[in-house]
This record gives C-alpha cells, structure tokens and sequence, in this order.
C-alpha cells in the first residue's frame, strides 16, 4: 500500500509520497513514488503513484520511451513535445491505460490487482501549476480552488486534517505543514506507510528555488512535528468540557 497527497494553494503546489511497497515483521520494501518527468527552466513535471509497481513502471517506460505514432509514418510522442499540462495528462492517462490492458490479465490470472492512480504536478513555460489526478481507466481529473487538493493509496486517515485545516488561500508553508500531518497520522494508523517521505515544492511566483526533500525516519523537523502534534490533541482534547449527559456516571464511579 501506499499514500500520497498533492496540494495546489495560490501560493503553490506540493506533492509528497511514500516509499512503502510491503511491511511485514521481518520485511519491509521501499520504492520512490514521486517520478520526475519532466525538469528544466521552463518544464516541470512530476508524477506520484500508487498502486501496482509492474503496470506503474511500464506507464513509466512507455511514458519515456515514447507513445506510438497516431499515424503510419508518424513520430513517437514524448511529453517533452506537449504545450500544455493538459496535453501531458493525455498522453500519461493513454500510457496508463495502454499499461493497464496490458498487464490486467496476466495479474487477475494471479490473483494480483491491477490497478494503479497517479497525482501529476507541474508546469510549463509561462503556463500556470496544474495538478491531475490519472487513474487506469485512462482519464484523469483536475484539482480545482475548492478542494485544494488530491490523495491517492491509503488516503482515509490523512484526510480529515486536510479537510478542516486546508483551503486555496492556505500559504505554502502552511500547506507543507498540513501535508506532513496527515502523513504523520497515516504513519501511525497503517503500517502499509512508511518513510522515507519524497516531496516536491514549487512556488507559484517563479522566484524561490524548487524545493526537493527525503523525510527519513531521523528527519529532525518531521519528528518534532509529530511530537508537537500528539502533544496538542491531547491538550485539545483536555480542554472540551466532558458531555453533560455522562454526569450521573461520573457521580456513580466517584470522579
């Protein structure tokens, strides 16, 4: 199992995934998860997924290698020849697909699920930061300003922080900050998720570098992070009056 999350504020966009491929007593795999496709002055493209790793990298080798011409005589297309992140998103989704139909018979004969999701990120030239959810059908989503981001794998104990702490308006830094709590609390919650952490932070401005980072298990500030933020609910949780209809409990136990 995995998780990753991506997140597209005004200010930005951030995208951060595991490593965990299978966690058992005695043997635990990693795999990097965020992809670079793309990454120059004007282009940059990356890519997270989850799901099956034999259907994710042949997406990622078809991906590089080059789609088949559309027609006889045709060139092979490579996302360096796209204008556009949506143009991008076309030819990912078609090699997603492609790998999938590919793959799926051979897996289901063993029982091996096939599918696979991937975030997509970026931008090119003067073009604005996109963010694109794929799935293996072969069409893809686009995160929009009202729900600023897009989770995929083990998603559910990383998404109510998300929800009630994150909105368009949110600063990058802010959202870094949101982003490695709800990892936080899927670390605790699932061993299927792991570090090393990869992420990726562009800033929309075009001025501040683009940020790169692998959160291992002795990642000063993710630690202290978590710390801070165990120690705060449980301070938060003191503070909410008990439900006044447990009185008569409390009065019976002696409390």
């Amino acid at each position: 199992m995995t998780y990753c999350v991506g997140i597209l504020v005004r200010d930005g966009l951030v995208m951060i995934a595991d490593t965990r491929t299978n966690a058992g007593v005695d043997n635990i795999s990693t795999y990097r998860k965020l992809h670079t496709i793309e990454e120059d002055n004007d282009r940059l493209v990356f890519a997270a997924s989850a799901g099956n790793l034999s259907v994710t990298q042949l997406a990622l080798s078809m991906l590089k290698e080059g789609l088949e011409p559309l027609e006889e005589g045709g060139a092979r297309r490579f996302t360096t020849g796209a204008s556009t992140m949506f143009a991008v998103a076309q030819l990912f989704s078609e090699a997603v697909r492609i790998a999938s139909e590919q793959l799926s018979e051979e897996l289901e004969a063993r029982s091996i699920p096939a599918s696979v999701s991937f975030l997509l990120g970026g931008r090119l030239a003067s073009g604005p930061l996109i963010l694109y959810y794929v799935y293996d059908a072969g069409n893809f989503i686009e995160c929009r300003p009202d729900t600023p981001f897009l989770q995929i794998g083990e998603s559910k104990y990383g998404k109510p922080i998300l929800d009630r702490a994150l909105n368009f308006e949110t600063p990058l830094e802010e959202a870094v900050k949101v982003a490695l709590i709800s990892f936080d609390s899927t670390l605790r919650s699932n061993l299927a998720v792991g570090r090393p952490l990869d992420m990726i932070v562009i800033a929309r401005d075009r001025v501040h570098a683009v940020v790169k980072r692998r959160i291992g298990t002795d990642d000063r500030y993710f630690n202290d992070l978590s710390a801070r933020w165990s120690m705060l609910l449980t301070e938060a949780r003191a503070t909410i009056p008990d439900p006044p209809f447990m009185a008569d409990f409390v009065a019976i136990n002696g409390k």
